[in-house]
């Protein structure tokens, strides 16, 4: 199954100021180009934290909530509480014949599935804003190589980056 992680970031890399910073920081077209890649792939899949965040499952994809304690919530007919470790979340959406799915935060989440290997793919929209301080792409510390596929102007001075990882390759040379 691919999996593109799709996050939003500041020009100093932070995509939050804090865990409960409401994402209304990154402009209309780029909800609009989440919203296109998250309906496409099918399946958003997210901690609990970004779940409570956005306060309801988002229509037209399956909504996955990663939580310790899926049985304190309800799930609805798009939406997925679950406390599996990724590579099973992942075996079970390919079981119900998903072959995408759309990694889309928080920092925590992005870790768990990084430390796996299981991110294909990386689209990062960066907006010129910088919070100083805040949550990273990732809770942990990551030495990984990616791959520039791609990258376009998605409105004057917001960036649209696409990667792919390129898991056990170090850039070679150096000073």
């Amino acid at each position: 199954m691919k999996v593109t992680m799709i996050m939003a970031m500041t020009v100093d890399g932070k995509i939050a100021r804090h865990p409960d910073h409401f994402p209304d920081w990154t402009g209309k077209e780029d909800k609009r180009m989440f919203k296109a890649l998250t309906t496409e792939s099918g399946v958003m899949i997210m901690g609990s934290r970004t779940y409570a965040t956005i306060g309801r499952p988002l229509p037209n994809r399956l909504n996955v909530v990663m939580t310790r304690k899926p049985e304190r919530y309800e799930g609805k007919e798009n939406l997925l509480f679950t406390s599996d470790p990724p590579r099973t979340i992942l075996e079970k959406l390919a079981a119900k014949g998903y072959t995408k799915a759309s990694l889309t935060g928080g920092a925590t989440i992005c870790s768990l599935f990084a430390d796996e290997r299981l991110i294909d793919e990386m689209v990062v929209t960066v907006l010129p804003m910088v919070f100083g301080q805040g949550l990273s792409l990732f809770k942990e510390p990551m030495d990984e190589t990616l791959e520039l596929i791609g990258h376009r102007e998605l409105e004057p001075g917001v960036l649209v980056l696409h990667y792919s990882f390129i898991y056990g390759s170090r850039l070679q040379g150096g000073a």
